[in-house]
């Protein structure tokens, strides 16, 4: 891996990841459901969305996000279940005392998904891929649920380890496989490429990190603004990035769906000052530092498809809101189902990882 210093401090990451958090929740509860094809979210007939589902579910194209009206069409047979966020969170609670007992360095990303640092700990003999394998045993012990690892030097090979062996597995990325991995990669698998990021990446042939390797810093600067620096370390496998230990938020936002569908730009602009005191508020009970890096908005329409439009600021003004609520109305000039808005807070940089041992 050229042009790469190696680390002088290694790490040990672990990213943990449920499988199907709330529908294994619910099918742990009942029994009767194992088998059958079942989602958790709301009913079809209120314009509900599919929060999660099943293997069983998925196998007929159902997935999260999915207008549950949509998920009913597709898997007559599904099982929608309203959620429960209580017994969720209680269930996300137990989980995070098996992650202590291993090591203090937790990263929440949601209430069953976080990245542990467990480099200095002596459990197992310091391997990651024994705790790794420990906590899954005791997840599906104590809290009746299967959870998959991922276990590499940083937390971007971390999170795609943990997804390449589910459900109920987990996958090792070494320091020594780490150039043979990245290579082979998928572009569309790094962290930040989006739909039109990879559209672009397709017009250029570009379609694994191998492919990626063969431009410099400067020529990736060129072709992706500041997004090629991050791009040129990601096809290294190269993220520093330390876990944060204070559950450090990358976004907040808030989002409604509508009864009737806002039929015009001039009536969702109207309703863009009561959002955004909903969402000042909810900044406000984070109770922590928010640094904002951008604004953003969300967009569906009635046919539910979704557009996202964000700008670079320092601060929340209701002008910059409407400004993008106009861009993205204009992408689809088609009723409007659903509104969100947001800030994204500022990134922590990518730097330099390389070595790791005692895996």
């Amino acid at each position: 891996m050229s042009e790469s210093p190696q680390a002088e401090n290694t790490r040990k990451i672990i990213h943990c990841d449920c499988d199907c958090f709330f529908a294994a929740i619910e099918i742990r509860d009942d029994p009767a459901l194992a088998g059958l094809p079942v989602a958790v979210g709301g009913s079809e007939e209120r314009r509900g969305v599919i929060a999660t589902c099943n293997y069983e579910a998925r196998e007929y194209g159902v997935h999260s996000a999915m207008a549950s009206a949509t998920a009913k069409r597709k898997c007559r047979d599904l099982i929608i279940i309203p959620g429960n966020m209580e017994k969720y969170r209680l269930a996300s609670q137990q989980m995070h005392k098996i992650f202590q007992e291993y090591t203090d360095l937790i990263e929440p990303l949601s209430l069953d998904e976080a990245f542990l640092d467990v480099s200095e700990t002596e459990h197992c003999h310091g391997s990651a891929t024994l705790i790794a394998r420990e906590i899954r045993q005791k997840v599906k012990k104590e809290i009746g649920i299967t959870l998959s690892a991922g276990i590499a030097p940083n937390k971007f090979l971390a999170k795609i380890a943990s997804d390449w062996n589910k459900p109920d597995g987990q996958f090792v990325i070494t320091p020594e496989k780490i150039e043979a991995f990245v290579s082979k990669l998928p572009v569309r698998k790094l962290y930040g490429v989006g739909k039109v990021t990879a559209q672009k990446m397709d017009l250029l042939g570009i379609e694994t990190c191998a492919d990626l390797q063969a431009y410099d810093k400067f020529e990736l600067a060129e072709m992706f603004g500041s997004f090629g620096e991050t791009l040129f370390s990601l096809c290294r496998g190269i993220d520093e990035r330390k876990v944060q230990t204070e559950g450090r938020r990358k976004s907040i936002s808030v989002e409604h769906t509508f009864p009737e569908d806002l039929p015009s730009l001039e009536t969702c602009l109207s309703t863009l000052p009561e959002l955004m005191d909903l969402l000042e508020q909810r900044i406000q009970k984070s109770r922590k530092k928010v640094t904002i890096g951008k604004q953003f908005v969300k967009i569906k329409f009635n046919d539910f498809v979704s557009t996202t439009v964000e700008q670079t600021t320092n601060s929340l003004d209701l002008d910059t809101f409407k400004a993008l609520c106009q861009t993205g109305f204009e992408r689809g000039k088609k009723p409007v189902r659903l509104l969100g808005l947001g800030v994204r807070m500022k990134e922590a940089p990518l730097y330099t990882q390389l070595e790791f041992r005692n895996f």
